[in-house]
């Protein structure tokens, strides 16, 4: 059953509304008439001009030094990131230091992901992409299966073929 709040189509047609029409104030600008509107946006338009005149110089400055130190410290970060995954998986189960350095190498992942996630200037490069995705792998494997356990094969040639991607990437500058 409808409820009697709802809107039902009527037979007469509604009465079509007014335009509603602004008041314009006609200034004398240099000798001549013009009516306010546009005299308001001519001076608009004259302020944004000026504003863009000093504000475009500074977005076309090249590459800030914070900048550049940001890229050689992520570069020689990753390269770090890159080998210790390399030497922590290739270690034998029966090794003495597997504890340790799966350890370590969950430490320096987690650091280097809390680090440079936040990058947005990072975060479309394919280096960034395949060490993300090697770390997730690594991590997971040794989360859910303890740092003695080996990692099965295909899933370590995945993760040595993405470090091997990433590496190339990172001398590519990408």
């Amino acid at each position: 059953m409808a409820s009697p709040t709802l809107i039902t189509p009527t037979t007469s047609t509604p009465k079509p509304l007014t335009p509603i029409r602004s008041k314009l104030t006609t200034i004398t600008i240099n000798g001549t008439a013009t009516n306010a509107t546009t005299a308001l946006s001519t001076h608009r338009r004259d302020f944004l001009y000026l504003v863009a005149g000093f504000v475009s110089p500074v977005l076309l400055l090249p590459v800030t030094p914070a900048w550049a130190a940001l890229e050689d410290e992520y570069v020689k970060e990753t390269e770090d990131v890159i080998n210790k995954v390399r030497t922590t998986i290739n270690l034998d189960k029966n090794d003495p230091n597997i504890d340790s350095a799966v350890s370590q190498l969950r430490e320096t992942s987690n650091s280097w992901v809390a680090k440079y996630r936040r990058e947005k200037a990072l975060l479309g490069r394919a280096s960034f992409r395949d060490i993300y995705s090697a770390l997730n792998a690594v991590s997971g494997h040794y989360i859910s299966f303890g740092p003695t356990a080996p990692i099965p094969a295909k899933r370590k040639q995945r993760i040595l073929e993405e470090m091997d991607t990433a590496e190339k990437s990172l001398l590519r500058g990408r």
